[in-house]
């Protein structure tokens, strides 16, 4: 186990070989520990029992664990049934390419063409819309809705590109492509000025201004690739400490530059 988990453990005064379910154990952690015991950590507990590593754990086990506990995580997470994809698509990090802003702007004008005055601002996010950035060969896009809650105003009209509604929770709804098409957008619906809008756009305007802040992202992604190449979830847990003190240097940008997310067009 990680020494980092180890000292969490004790720090609750227990022992990860005193629960039969592991799981137990875990949500005692993030009750005491909040954000800083992620789904990794979850991993850790189980695998050592067996003597394991975390990422040797089989995929569908890993899987399992996940659907536990999301829910516990993200306020109101649900996996949409019927949303699973029949293959899994292995994390690969590449270097930028120049046509991802392209790439956008058509599904830009594909969103606008369905969702219309719905959508009231849709953005590149992620790191493809970061100049020089390498990252996942697809597009991250984020709609801004007035109502989140109001699903049927932009659900049908989004799956009918093809990219199906896979998870919601309190602060966005994840759409992907449906099984059996290639995974080259994702997007995430929001609502309009709320604190999910304002931290990825946030994000992605610091990485575009910050070149260290870029070149300590860029390594942090490639480490977890590496080690979670099979894993979406543990993958992005494994960036979750970098990305933390990145926000954390992004506050503080924004408050010196004056930084604000654009007015939303009428």
């Amino acid at each position: 186990m990680e020494q980092a988990l180890s000292r969490k453990v004790a720090g609750i005064g227990s022992n990860p070989d005193r629960y039969a379910d592991p799981f137990e154990l875990w949500i005692r952690l993030r009750d005491a520990y909040g954000r800083e015991v992620n789904v990794i950590d979850l991993y850790e507990l189980v695998a050592h029992l067996r003597g394991l590593q975390a990422h040797e754990l089989p995929v569908a086990e890993r899987e399992q664990l996940v659907a536990r506990a999301l829910p516990l995580i993200r306020e109101g997470f649900e996996f949409i049934a019927g949303s699973g994809r029949a293959q899994r698509d292995p994390i690969e990090v590449v270097s930028y390419d120049e046509t991802w802003p392209e790439r956008f702007g058509g599904w830009r004008t594909r969103l606008a063409g369905v969702l219309g005055g719905t959508a009231r601002r849709v953005e590149h996010v992620g790191s493809t819309a970061v100049p020089g950035m390498p990252a996942k060969p697809l597009i991250d896009i984020q709609v801004s809705v007035n109502d989140l809650e109001g699903e049927s105003g932009y659900v049908p009209a989004i799956e009918s590109l093809g990219v199906q509604l896979r998870s919601r929770d309190s602060e966005h709804r994840f759409f992907r492509p449906f099984s059996g098409l290639p995974r080259e957008v994702h997007i995430h619906v929001c609502a309009l000025a709320g604190e999910w809008e304002k931290r990825h756009l946030l994000f992605r305007d610091y990485l575009r201004a910050d070149a260290p802040a870029r070149e300590a992202y860029a390594t942090s992604k490639n480490l977890a690739a590496k080690r979670w190449s099979d894993d979406r979830v543990a993958y992005t847990d494994a960036k979750d400490h970098q990305i933390h003190e990145l926000m954390v240097a992004a506050e503080g940008w924004a408050r010196r530059t004056e930084w604000s997310v654009p007015v939303a067009r009428p």
